[in-house]
């Protein structure tokens, strides 16, 4: 297992953790949307899970501690009522995706919506709450602390296993090896 733990001196900075977070599911939709019309049904059901696994992960994160430490800190109310909201539409589209198989209709086209949604949300938060808690000298160490403490509970309750690299190369090799061309359901 190669998930981050809050000793990990990587991650002495709140927003580089949530950032890192931000580029590991980016790397994910980017592998989704290479391989979408050539990927076998499992490798598509593979990526989309764990894209949802680290986009729950990361929106219970901000919730549960990033955002309300903002609120303490930082006047950026209209920015952080955004962002929830953003997070209500995104939880919808990652519910719905985990209910569907991957030959469904309308699955890739969540997905892609997902990523959109994503990508737009992670511009606004980056370059607007970013920001301001940078001014506002919020204590992102002991911030970072916290996420990462909170975040070893959460990838335990996901049963996450895998780092990002670990599921694209998965993917990568099934697909090289002539593996997951098959169209059937698992859930």
């Amino acid at each position: 297992m190669n998930q981050t733990t809050r000793d990990d001196p990587a991650y002495t900075d709140a927003l580089q953790m949530l950032k890192d977070d931000h580029a590991k599911v980016k790397k994910i939709f980017d592998q989704f949307e290479k391989e979408r019309d050539t990927a076998g049904l499992e490798d598509k059901r593979l990526l989309v899970k764990r894209a949802c696994q680290e986009l729950s992960i990361h929106a219970q994160l901000e919730e549960e501690i990033f955002y309300p430490a903002m609120r303490e800190s930082v006047d950026a109310d209209d920015a952080l009522d955004e962002a929830e909201v953003e997070h209500g539409s995104i939880k919808e589209l990652v519910t719905d995706l985990e209910f569907m198989e991957p030959d469904d209709a309308l699955y890739d086209a969540k997905f892609k919506v997902l990523a959109e949604y994503v990508t737009h949300h992670v511009s606004e938060e980056e370059g607007e709450i970013f920001p301001a808690a940078k001014r506002a000298k919020v204590d992102l160490k002991q911030l970072a602390s916290e996420l990462s403490e909170r975040k070893e509970q959460l990838v335990a309750i996901f049963g996450i296993q895998d780092d990002e690299q670990d599921i694209l190369s998965a993917v990568t090799a099934r697909r090289s090896s002539g593996g997951d061309t098959g169209s059937s359901k698992s859930h």
